[in-house]
């Protein structure tokens, strides 16, 4: 059996093809969502756009990391965990912003951008799945595709609430909901990167 690396490289340039096809997605949809959160005054749609643009720089951190050793992984998956707490917790800034200077939220733009955000996120998904054990920086683009599709679902949920109750506070609860969500996640990969750093230690100097 050949021990030249030549698998490895190929499931590397696997991995690179699905992370600039999910780095692009969700580039788009956080341009997207921003300027329709912006345009229709949803901290929800806000957050969510908080949310892309956290996963298209874990997206971006995993691409350095993907043909480079398993400390460098863990690394970029650090770094990734990070820029969640960073993006997670500008959510809330907005959230509270909203609550103090009050805004009302069009709910039928947070469900029609939100369903268009959530079949894109459905894509990444199914894409980053088959490759979520390729290493602790694919298993991050995973854990946060999930939360995509998890937020998305609950601005969805949450236009509707504002539709049904009439109560716009539904948005900012939703809007806190995704800061939660982003944080957890970044909680979650941090405690996986140290992990992944302390198995690969003892055997890469790379």
């Amino acid at each position: 059996m050949s021990d030249c690396g030549c698998e490895i490289e190929v499931d590397s340039a696997a991995q690179a093809r699905v992370l600039w096809v999910l780095l692009a997605i969700n580039g788009v949809m956080f341009v997207a969502e921003l300027g329709a959160g912006l345009a229709a005054q949803s901290t929800a749609l806000i957050a969510d756009s908080f949310d892309m643009l956290a996963d298209a720089a874990v997206y971006a951190v995993s691409l350095y990391a993907v043909f480079r050793g398993a400390l460098a992984k863990a690394s970029a998956a650090r770094l990734s965990g990070y820029l969640q707490l960073g993006l997670g917790a500008l959510a809330f800034v907005e959230v509270g912003r909203r609550f103090v200077f009050g805004s009302s939220p069009e709910a039928a733009w947070m469900i029609f951008v939100s369903a268009i955000a959530l079949i894109a996120n459905v894509v990444c998904l199914r894409l980053v799945a088959a490759h979520r054990q390729g290493g602790v920086h694919m298993r991050a683009s995973f854990i946060f595709s999930q939360n995509d599709v998890i937020a998305n679902s609950a601005v969805i949920l949450g236009g509707a609430l504002v539709v049904l109750s009439g109560w716009p506070a539904w948005d900012l609860i939703v809007g806190a909901g995704i800061g939660g969500l982003i944080l957890s996640g970044g909680v979650r990969i941090l405690e996986e990167s140290r992990l992944a750093a302390s198995a690969a230690r003892p055997r890469d100097h790379a």
